[in-house]
């Protein structure tokens, strides 16, 4: 059974960093992208970042780009993301997810697994 989960969310102040990480288990294969995306209050769950299996390749979205860095662990089976000069508009439920396979997709109907979401809060 394949499970992820999420841990490093929390309450931060505009500005401030969050590390947050996922840790997978379960997968048949090493050859998978991994990726997050967050869901704000009232809105869609959107796309942040993903990284592919041997972390050659990675993408942002424009909102978090130059703020954010996504890296894996292949030996622990883990990714990070590393959150800087946080803004309270980046207060979402930020969840991790994997797509089994060898390249970077964006849309969330695209991921074959996801974890149960950690909550960011950036406050002003």
């Amino acid at each position: 059974q394949v499970q992820l989960v999420e841990s490093g969310g929390g309450l931060v102040q505009a500005g401030g960093s969050l590390r947050l990480s996922c840790a997978a288990s379960g997968l048949a294969t090493s050859f998978y992208t991994m990726g997050w995306f967050r869901r704000a209050p009232g809105k869609e769950r959107e796309f942040v970042t993903a990284i592919t299996w041997d972390g050659g390749n990675t993408s942002y979205a424009d909102s978090v780009e130059g703020r954010v860095t996504i890296s894996r662990d292949n030996a622990k089976n883990t990714v990070t993301l590393q959150m800087n000069s946080l803004k309270p508009e980046d207060t979402a439920i930020y969840f991790c997810a994997v797509d089994v396979g060898w390249s970077i997709r964006l849309r969330e109907i695209e991921y074959d697994y996801w974890g149960q979401g950690t909550q960011v809060t950036v406050s002003s």
